[in-house]
């Protein structure tokens, strides 16, 4: 299928610049000053604005374990922007309830606090908003995060990592954040299929419209990701003003095609990415910085079937092949502490506790993998059918 319409243009240029570490602030706005002058990108920024850095801060986790955007970073475009007049708040809404009280650990524990030394202000307005947005494709009416409303520019900071659900998280993925803690799996339920949900993310993107997108792909996370995963070094940083031609150089770098990608592939059906890879305009080398051995929470390419062929043959066709072959969330019964942690955030109530140990009931079970994503001791894991995995090597034989 063709994209509907003609949206991209060179001016979504990406920038890339090699990071080999998070050694300091100094070398760290030297690299962004860099990133961002390739693409203009802070030229929309004027003295006095307010400036939102919306960052991925999912959970209450250290820096080295490379689920969210690196204090180092987020404190050096923080000076960056305070030194151009502007005010600087940082903030998100991680999986959880979305207070003071929580949201404030997860600053003290992500290293948060250090950005406060450098210009920037920590997002203190737990207030939520109600959307309505007619001309979204799949997101109608929606609630977010109320300290957005006082902002004059958001640049979405995000970072580089593998996803249970939507097989990449990055630059349009980091926006869901913008949804109040526990309100997120409402939105899983809303949305259970793949390409609904990545519509609804591409219009998260759309409404907030953030001006500037910047990647930490300095150290991302690899394999049960988007908390659960592996530190993977990747080397760089990325940028560009369009979310979704950051996400498509992104993708080239950890080996994903962009059909593979929910939301690529959503982006692309509505013009906001070129065909090819080589249609973006790119400053910067990827040369040393492509992997060849990315762990993927799961081998995406043609292992998912709608069913929804031309023909009473082909749907049949579709929906066993989509039985046989589809991944679903798997329990790790060793490593279950029975917290409650996957009961409480599953939106189809589709797990319970039971001695200690989760329960998933298959028949409620959507496929989210909010549970894979949140499980403090990583006891939920991406499963894929021995069928499947036997489908994906002979693909990679090949």
């Amino acid at each position: 299928m063709e994209n509907t319409s003609k949206y991209y243009s060179p001016s979504d240029a990406v920038s890339v610049v090699p990071v080999g570490d998070y050694t300091d602030v100094g070398s760290a706005k030297t690299a962004l000053i860099k990133l961002l002058s390739a693409i203009n990108g802070l030229d929309v920024i004027k003295s006095g604005m307010r400036v939102v850095i919306k960052a991925n801060l999912v959970s209450a986790m250290k820096p080295d374990e490379a689920a969210t955007t690196h204090p180092v970073l987020l404190s050096a475009l923080s000076e960056i922007l305070t030194e151009m007049g502007a005010e600087v708040v940082i903030g998100d809404s991680p999986g959880g309830l979305y207070t003071s009280a929580f949201v404030n650990r997860v600053y003290n524990v992500t290293g948060m606090r250090e950005t406060e030394k450098h210009g920037a202000r920590l997002n203190d307005d737990f207030s939520q908003c109600e959307a309505e947005f007619p001309e979204g494709k799949a997101l109608h009416s929606f609630k977010y995060t109320g300290y957005l409303d006082k902002a004059d520019a958001i640049i979405n900071f995000c970072k580089l990592k593998s996803h249970g659900m939507m097989g990449m998280s990055c630059a349009a993925k980091n926006m869901f954040g913008v949804v109040p803690g526990v309100t997120k799996p409402e939105y899983h339920f809303r949305f259970p299929k793949y390409e609904d949900f990545a519509d609804m993310i591409v219009d998260l993107n759309e409404y907030f419209h953030p001006v500037l997108s910047i990647c930490d792909a300095v150290v991302g996370m690899e394999g049960n990701g988007p908390t659960a995963g592996t530190p993977k070094k990747m080397g760089c940083l990325i940028a560009s003003r369009s979310p979704h031609a950051l996400d498509m150089v992104a993708a080239k770098i950890l080996g994903f095609e962009r059909e593979e990608l929910p939301i690529l592939s959503a982006a692309y059906l509505r013009g906001m990415i070129p065909e090819r890879f080589e249609e973006i305009t790119l400053y910067g080398s990827l040369d040393e910085l492509l992997l060849s051995d990315f762990e993927r929470v799961v081998e995406r390419k043609s292992l998912e079937f709608s069913g929804n062929g031309k023909g009473v043959i082909k749907k049949l066709r579709g929906k066993i092949l989509g039985a046989i072959l589809k991944t679903k969330p798997a329990l790790k019964k060793d490593m279950c502490v029975g917290c409650g942690v996957c009961a409480n955030i599953c939106p189809a109530k589709a797990i319970k506790i039971v001695k200690k140990k989760a329960i998933i009931d298959r028949k409620l079970c959507i496929r989210c993998f909010c549970c894979q994503e949140f499980c403090p001791k990583s006891a939920m894991k991406v499963h894929r059918t021995p069928i499947a995995k036997l489908f994906t090597s002979s693909k990679k034989d090949k």
